[in-house]
């Protein structure tokens, strides 16, 4: 693999966000593609950075600042992309659910997700069931995921879901669940399609869910 390649998953691991850009822009001159820049650079740090951060020799700190330099290569990545019609893996809808406004969970996923080539769309926090129905309609992702951290929002997860069926969009979208009190048997009770204990890994259940 081209060493500039090389360097630019390294960039990604070590959040390295203030030489990221210069790389990104030394490999574009080089001739190299954009989607190869995003697939064989960036991703490739990414996923390394996801399964440190699954086993635990990552910390959120750590990841937030990979995330960061992801972002800053994929401000330049981003229009060239487009341009040249370049698929996505899919539609990513992301939310903190309302009476909740933590979020840092919420934007590793949203970050995370578009490393593994999501086209991301993130509602922020405090958000209603009726805002993630409209929500829905308008952007028509294929995957949402919803977060809270808090046992006394979470409840709000399966009120989502249930506006989702009310409004006949529930077999329209993939539903996973996140946050510090969630866990897989209240994702099977509220009816979700799945649950993830971490961003690294609701990237890779939204990439499961669309292949």
């Amino acid at each position: 693999m081209s060493e500039i390649l090389v360097q630019l998953s390294e960039a990604i691991i070590d959040g390295n966000v203030e030489d990221i850009v210069d790389l990104t822009e030394e490999a574009l001159d080089d001739g190299i593609p954009a989607q190869e820049v995003l697939n064989k650079g960036l991703m490739a740090g990414m996923d390394h950075v996801g399964a440190e951060f699954k086993a635990g020799n990552m910390f959120v700190p750590e990841v937030l600042r990979s995330a960061k330099a992801m972002q800053a290569s994929m401000d330049l990545l981003r229009p060239i992309l487009a341009e040249a019609g370049v698929k996505h893996t899919g539609k990513l809808l992301l939310g903190t659910v309302k009476g909740d406004l933590h979020d840092i969970g919420k934007n590793l996923v949203g970050m995370m997700a578009e490393g593994a080539g999501f086209e991301v769309k993130d509602l922020g926090k405090d958000i209603t069931p009726d805002q993630f129905v409209s929500a829905i309609k308008e952007y028509q992702p294929d995957v949402i995921g919803m977060s809270a951290l808090l046992t006394t929002t979470m409840r709000v997860m399966g009120h989502t879901i249930k506006a989702l069926e009310e409004a006949g969009l529930r077999d329209r979208v993939k539903v996973i669940v996140g946050g510090a009190p969630v866990t897989q048997e209240f994702a099977n009770q509220i009816g979700a399609d799945g649950y993830a204990p971490n961003a690294a890994s609701a990237a890779e259940l939204a990439r499961k869910l669309v292949s």
